[in-house]
């Protein structure tokens, strides 16, 4: 079976940049102590005048049963549910499968 990378962009409202970071932010540990997850990184981006632009979460997980065990945690459905409201558009996701990756 192939890893299973994730990436996911979120685009906050100006007024919600800290909601949406908190939210994000609540989901590292709870993800990174699941089985299957081998990677769950967080990162902000910023314009030129500091002010952030929008966040992304780089995640690998070891195989698509992982990413779907994720997917079915409290933790995901508790943040999917609270993140809607502070965000500009839906949430980016491209679900890639490694087909060269050490």
């Amino acid at each position: 079976m192939s890893k299973i990378i994730v990436l996911a962009s979120f685009y906050p409202k100006r007024d919600k940049d800290n909601e949406a970071k908190e939210i994000i932010t609540s989901m590292i540990n709870p993800t990174r102590a699941e089985e299957g997850n081998e990677l769950y990184n967080f990162f902000e981006e910023k314009n030129n005048e500091g002010i952030i632009t929008s966040f992304h979460l780089f995640e690998i997980y070891k195989d698509s049963a992982a990413l779907d065990f994720h997917r079915n945690t409290p933790h995901y459905k508790n943040y999917r549910s609270k993140i809607v409201d502070s965000l500009e558009k839906p949430i980016e996701v491209k679900v890639l499968n490694s087909i060269d990756s050490v």
